[in-house]
């Protein structure tokens, strides 16, 4: 039985008998032919890549008429480091084919830009990020660095932090080179295990106690003398040499005694209240009323 698909679905030719077919239009130029993943990678000759994406593009049952993209790669350990992938897609056909070839930084690749003019950026491109040359291209310099960038930066040997920095000078009025400097304040690494902590102190750091190894914040004895609070001596010393200076002593104390014996009700006359403005509240009557509206 028949599987119908939505009508949303593309519908997508087989890649069976591609490669069978792509052998017997290209002969010797191809080199290898693979089919991994669902995916036709052809391998051909470098100096002879122009005529196998022509043919590709102009055999009966192949058609892969457009250029999708070139993309590059690097392997450094081999003596052809580079490969240069052409992406084909078949327009009539609805799937898409690989084609590639093999290069290193002197030996050049002809310029697919009379088979597909879109071929001009890509191979620009190439050639930016990995020095890929291309032999036959009418404009062949960098796309996406800036002028005068020192290197190709998709290489695998190029440094992460490049080759020099730009920026702005107010001074100048102009972009300026300079030397690459990356400060990593706070960032040394001087330990040898993570659980041991480091050495280096964080600003205010100098401010905390310094605690035993182990501890979250370990960090150095701060150095120097803590500082003291320097005496001021009065300019006339105030002294008491007797209990009746200061109120005390065995007058204060008949006194004590004799307002403590003083009976409760007169305790409670010598006691002055303080006005108050808030008037005094009004007494509750004895009728209440209920939430409901009622009386109690």
């Amino acid at each position: 039985m028949a599987v119908k698909l939505a009508p949303h679905v593309p519908q997508t030719a087989s890649d069976e008998g591609v490669i069978d077919a792509a052998t017997n239009a290209l002969g010797p130029i191809l080199l290898d032919a693979k089919d991994h993943v669902g995916e036709i990678t052809l391998t051909v000759h470098r100096e002879s890549v122009v005529d196998a994406l022509r043919t590709l593009r102009d055999t009966p049952g192949l058609e892969y008429q457009q250029l999708m993209e070139i993309a590059g790669c690097d392997y450094p350990e081999r003596p052809e480091r580079f490969e240069v992938n052409y992406q084909l897609l078949s327009l009539t056909k609805n799937r898409r084919i690989r084609v590639k070839v093999l290069t290193d930084e002197s030996s050049p690749v002809p310029s697919a830009t009379a088979v597909w003019p879109v071929a001009n950026w890509l191979e620009r491109e190439v050639y930016d990020l990995y020095g890929v040359l291309f032999a036959g291209h009418p404009d062949l310099r960098r796309i996406i660095t800036d002028y005068g960038f020192d290197g190709f930066p998709l290489r695998k040997d190029f440094p992460l932090t490049g080759h020099v920095e730009l920026r702005y000078s107010e001074a100048e009025k102009r972009v300026v080179y300079e030397p690459v400097d990356l400060p990593q304040d706070f960032r040394t690494f001087d330990f040898l295990m993570p659980w041991q902590g480091t050495e280096y102190v964080l600003p205010g750091d100098e401010k905390a106690k310094p605690v035993g190894a182990g501890a979250p914040s370990p960090g150095p004895t701060p150095s120097g003398t803590a500082p003291t609070n320097a005496k001021t001596p009065a300019e006339t010393p105030k002294t008491t040499d007797t209990p009746a200076q200061t109120g005390a002593g065995k007058p204060a104390d008949v006194q004590a005694t004799k307002e403590a014996r003083k009976p409760r009700a007169v305790k409670a006359k010598s006691e002055v209240s303080k006005a108050s403005d808030t008037p005094d509240p009004k007494p509750k009557g004895t009728t209440r009323r209920r939430p409901g509206g009622g009386a109690g």
